[in-house]
């Protein structure tokens, strides 16, 4: 017999979002609430399997009695308050967020940016050329994956994902101070030189692709990445007994990239080098 935990039940706090009336369970955040009640608040920084970090303030939303408004992913939801998510001065900080950060960060690899953009009539070109914030080249020091900081928005979820939150490998932090800060390793070295161990949960969590696979920056850099021809098989890893699940990604019979599911109880979407990266011998046809 299967003993699935409960765990506590939680109470139901009732609110209003939009004028209708919200149920969740106590503990929710209003991004919650309102992904439950099948509204669209845009995000990035916000990861499921993380602490948010309140980072990128896309999510923003009016809360009736904050003199600010305040930040969908990670405000708890609370009972009798009353939430606007489509007013025009949410819609209006969210539109200055995605032009600032769209004038100065590559986010072409950004899901669902392009459609954000559209629905605010955001209008980045109007800061002009110069407000590229690095215009470096990506970093391809390994046979793994790639660091195109051009695409960086600093949400800090890398960080976290290789820090306390998950990995504890500390591999990855934030120099510099001002329009000076980026992630980079110790001392800004090779990743080669690191404390990295090569799990890439940090490109799980990255919302923009500036962490990438290495197979998938060659094949966009050669332009035949197409995730429409792409299937997704969910399997067992066959590398140890913990029991990871990992996602292939496959493109013309070939898998191009891994990632894990976030609701499992095991990995929650988090996988090592071999889980990873070790699929090479899945399509050795020598």
């Amino acid at each position: 017999m299967t003993v699935t935990p409960l765990g506590i039940p939680r109470r139901l706090l009732e609110f209003t979002i939009d004028g209708e009336e919200a149920r969740v369970p106590e503990g929710s955040t209003i991004l919650d609430a309102c992904r439950a009640a099948g509204k669209d608040i845009p995000t990035l920084c916000q990861g499921d399997t993380l602490t948010p970090k309140n980072a990128c303030r896309v999510c923003v939303v009016e809360v009736e009695g904050s003199r600010t408004l305040v930040p969908a992913c990670s405000r708890r939801a609370e009972p009798g308050m009353e939430v606007r998510t489509d007013t025009e001065r949410a819609r209006h900080s969210r539109k200055i967020v995605l032009e600032l950060l769209a004038s100065s960060v590559d986010l072409s690899t950004t899901p669902q940016v392009a459609e954000w953009l559209k629905e605010y009539e955001a209008k980045p070109d109007r800061f002009g050329p110069e407000a590229a914030r690095l215009n470096e080249q990506p970093k391809i020091d390994n046979d793994l994956y790639v660091r195109d900081y051009d695409k960086c928005i600093l949400c800090y979820k890398c960080v976290d994902a290789c820090g306390d939150q998950w990995q504890n490998t500390f591999a990855i932090s934030v120099a510099g101070r001002g329009f000076d800060a980026r992630i980079a390793v110790e001392h800004d070295a090779p990743l080669t030189d690191s404390a990295c161990v090569y799990c890439g949960n940090c490109i799980e969590v990255c919302p923009t692709g500036a962490l990438s696979f290495k197979s998938e920056f060659d094949m966009r850099a050669a332009g035949t990445w197409d995730e429409s021809a792409q299937s997704e098989t969910t399997t067992v890893c066959a590398y140890c007994g913990v029991g990871c699940n990992l996602t292939l990604h496959v493109q013309d019979n070939e898998i191009v990239k891994v990632t894990s599911p976030h609701d499992n109880p095991v990995t929650h979407g988090n996988l090592c080098i071999k889980g990873r990266f070790g699929y090479q011998h899945v399509q050795n046809r020598g």
